[in-house]
């Protein structure tokens, strides 16, 4: 009787833990290094005047994972192959170059900050540390592992499993570095910084950064293929809004904490952040070297949680288009995400700063992101792919407010890049 029910409660939690996969994976994708460095420089230059803009980003986040979620619950069909069809083929080809080209830069940046943190760490424990070349060389290979032997749901299980490692790490690092309270609830009131001395520029290219890497396109897109691939229809409309609000709700705290960290310490301290391995210089003597381990641990889950998703992109993009099946064993993908890659090769072999690559790459992803609200708002009020379904008013009034938010963003995003390049 006893095994019996262990074994029901076994299949209820295994389930359970399956339904909410697609979100984890989504988690995993959206929280990697590009938001940790976002949310670490915006908390030591800032300290929590920003958080707003981690809730506002996450707010609209929920909103389009629903709405891409929806879309595909009731019609069946993906993002990339949707937009061909039924608005043009240019629009498809559009999100590929774009979201290719910001996830590529986004490895480059992703590997750069892993490989840069750890040597810095490893200084610690070796003389010199370990060879930046060498860590790249070693985590390249882990995620191209994972790649070559996973299938999707593999995927997914993965990165759970480095999510939580990623959470709980920093979790703990913002009971142990935190700020008071009262600055925490400060920074939920919608405010732009004054520029502070240890910046030299203004906030709009960090909160542009900020927005990219949570409020990414690539996600929304993706989004749709993980529900297809589910096979939820739209008896499956609550556990899909579940999902989508778990999701939304671990990248905000996960994000939050961060944040909450850099303030509590680089902040305080006014000693700002330039470079990721300063994270590693700055928080040693700062917090300890328990702190700064586990703040490590949760870099490298976050920088593999992301890189997965990243490589995979490119032929999972493809797959949408044309709407064919991700078997992700076809020689030509296999060539693509080993290519796509080798990309993390390219900071320790040039030298390159990966702060600046990174904020570049999630800048980038703010730009895109006007053209994917509108194409899911054009989709999701076609009567003919949604009929009694589309849209009823309240969702079109959240999805214009959306596209202006989407749009002011990207005016802010050009601003920050206009103050990098001529400040």
């Amino acid at each position: 009787m006893t095994h019996a029910m262990t074994s029901e409660s076994f299949r209820k939690i295994s389930g359970a833990f399956q339904k909410i996969l697609p979100g984890i994976f989504l988690l995993g994708f959206n929280i990697g290094t590009g938001s940790v460095t976002a949310m670490a420089k915006a908390g030591a230059t800032y300290g929590m005047s920003l958080l707003w803009t981690i809730f506002l980003s996450c707010t609209v986040t929920y909103f389009m994972i629903v709405s891409y979620g929806r879309y595909t619950l009731i019609t069946g069909e993906t993002a990339l192959y949707s937009f061909r069809k039924h608005i043009h083929p240019a629009l498809g080809i559009f999100f590929i170059v774009a979201l290719t080209t910001a996830v590529s830069a986004s490895v480059i940046g992703v590997m750069g900050i892993i490989v840069d943190i750890c040597h810095e760490w490893s200084k610690i424990y070796l003389p010199g540390g370990i060879h930046p070349l060498y860590l790249a060389a070693l985590f390249i290979f882990l995620v191209y592992l994972l790649f070559w032997n996973g299938t999707t749901q593999g995927f997914q299980k993965a990165l759970a499993v480095i999510v939580a490692v990623m959470a709980g790490s920093f979790i703990i690092n913002f009971f142990i570095l935190s700020p008071p309270p009262v600055e925490i609830f400060k920074g939920m009131l919608p405010r732009i910084p004054e520029v502070r001395e240890v910046s030299g520029r203004g906030p709009f290219m960090v909160i542009a950064s900020m927005v990219g890497t949570t409020v990414f396109s690539g996600l929304f897109i993706i989004r749709t293929t993980l529900v297809k691939e589910a096979g939820w229809t739209l008896k499956d409309l609550r556990i899909q809004r579940r999902d989508a609000l778990i999701s939304s709700l671990l990248m905000f705290i996960i994000s939050a904490t961060v944040m909450a960290a850099a303030a509590g310490t680089l902040y305080v301290n006014r000693m700002g952040l330039s470079h990721a391995s300063q994270m590693i210089e700055l928080l040693e003597p700062l917090a300890g070297r328990l702190a700064t381990a586990i703040f490590v641990s949760g870099i490298v889950a976050a920088g593999l949680s992301s890189q997965l998703p990243n490589v995979l992109m490119l032929p999972w993009l493809l797959c949408d288009y044309n709407g064919t099946s991700r078997d992700m064993r076809v020689g030509k993908y296999r060539i693509m995400v080993l290519l796509i890659s080798l990309l993390g090769f390219t900071v320790p072999l040039l030298q390159a700063p990966p702060v600046p690559v990174m904020i570049a790459s999630q800048v980038f992803s703010a730009l895109i992101l006007p053209v994917t609200v509108f194409g899911i708002l054009f989709l999701s009020n076609k009567k003919s792919l949604m009929g009694a379904h589309a849209n009823k008013t309240a969702s079109n009034i959240i999805l214009a407010l959306i596209l202006l938010f989407a749009l002011y963003m990207s005016s802010i995003g050009i601003k920050g890049i206009w103050e990098s390049l001529f400040n």
